[in-house]
């Protein structure tokens, strides 16, 4: 049944690994290093080794890495193998993790794209030594994008930017310039963009700043590109961002409505700067009933209670106690709305003083009806307790 499992975890990848990527042909043979091709193309019963089907069958042999040397490759590429490797490379002396590096390394960017190999290089760019992570991070030179653009490669490409240093981290995510874009849409290649900002400091990575002008919006509305746009708002300079906020903020009533883009807008407003935040609940103002009855857009509103100034909340809380000209009021209907009753909540969990009696007052009467409706329920324990307070 395992046998079957590993068939098909790697069908899908067998010629990516075979011809190698982005151009690197062919296996490396040197020093004690195995076919990996072999391993790869029919990882059935008889491609293995003796050594691997005794270790795979015989649980009761305490084995260690000096016992499976010559046969390290194709362990890593094997689910059992890889998984002993890893967990003893964690406590491996010097001696015994340059054993494994010198056999790995002839065969590193195949073993990078491999569902159980990639693993292994995940650990020495964890517990090698600092040239061994300089080395291993070598061979990824010319294949960054393929790699980013690969399930497992992308994982690899984001080890090596966490514990490499500086000077390799930009030549590995300058090999990216021209291609952000397609990565930040990509779903394993947007990690590696993610990484980047989070790990390479702001100087390096302006190219990929550069690559979000004029792209805000799409990106806003994109499920990886929104995760994207949200990082660099995190980690990025103030020079870098500005332009980007301007842009967003164009966009804020629209983006409110999406389901990708409530997610930028709610970060701006938990993260952001006090005249980003004024700048977001100006646009929310005069919508507040609308927006809040909106699925996405209700989220938004929400953070806006919850992380405005005290003026901007006093304000949106003023909207919707406010009794119209024919005697009605937003804030009854929003109690009885499966969305908006929510943003009722957050407005009682932060009011305070005169504003907080007042909405307090304007939601009693209402108590008793509101026991009729499925959303309204919600509001009837919580508004209970704070009527008695």
């Amino acid at each position: 049944m395992m046998l079957a499992r590993e068939q098909l975890l790697r069908h899908h990848h067998s010629a990516e690994y075979l011809n190698g990527i982005g151009g690197y042909g062919g296996i490396s043979s040197g020093r004690r290093s195995h076919d990996l091709s072999s391993s790869i193309s029919d990882p059935g019963h008889g491609m293995r080794s003796p050594l691997l089907e005794e270790f795979r069958n015989n649980k009761n042999k305490k084995y260690e890495l000096k016992d499976i040397v010559g046969n390290i490759v194709e362990f890593s590429g094997d689910q059992h193998g890889s998984r002993f490797i890893q967990q003893k490379l964690e406590t491996a002396n010097s001696e015994e993790k340059q054993l494994v590096f010198d056999e790995i390394l002839p065969n590193a960017l195949q073993l990078m794209t491999d569902v159980f190999g990639n693993y292994v290089i995940q650990k020495f760019f964890e517990h090698g030594n600092q040239m061994q992570k300089t080395i291993l991070a070598k061979q990824m030179e010319g294949h960054v994008l393929s790699l980013a653009l690969q399930m497992y490669g992308c994982r690899v490409v984001q080890k090596a930017l966490e514990h490499v240093l500086t000077e390799q981290q930009a030549t590995l995510v300058k090999e990216l310039d021209g291609h952000v874009l397609k990565c930040v849409k990509d779903q394993n290649g947007n990690h590696v963009i993610q990484k980047a900002i989070e790990r390479v400091p702001a100087e390096h990575i302006q190219f990929i700043i550069n690559a979000f002008h004029s792209q805000v919006y799409n990106l806003a509305t994109h499920p990886y590109g929104c995760r994207v746009i949200q990082r660099m708002f995190e980690h990025c300079t103030d020079e870098q961002t500005k332009p980007l906020l301007e842009e967003l903020h164009r966009y804020t009533q629209t983006l409110v409505q999406d389901q990708y883009g409530n997610y930028v807008i709610q970060h701006v407003l938990e993260r952001g700067k006090a005249a980003d935040k004024s700048m977001v609940v100006a646009k929310v103002r005069g919508n507040v009933l609308q927006m809040s009855k909106h699925k996405f857009a209700s989220n938004v509103v929400e953070k806006c209670v919850a992380y405005g100034s005290k003026r901007d909340r006093q304000l949106l809380i003023e909207e919707v106690i406010m009794t119209k000209p024919d005697g009605t009021s937003p804030l009854i209907s929003m109690m009885k709305d499966q969305y908006a009753n929510y943003v009722v909540q957050k407005m009682l969990d932060v009011v305070d003083g005169e504003q907080r009696d007042l909405l307090v007052a304007k939601i009693k009467p209402h108590l008793q009806s509101l026991k009729k409706y499925t959303y309204g329920k919600h509001l009837i324990s919580s508004k209970l307790r704070l009527s008695t307070n």
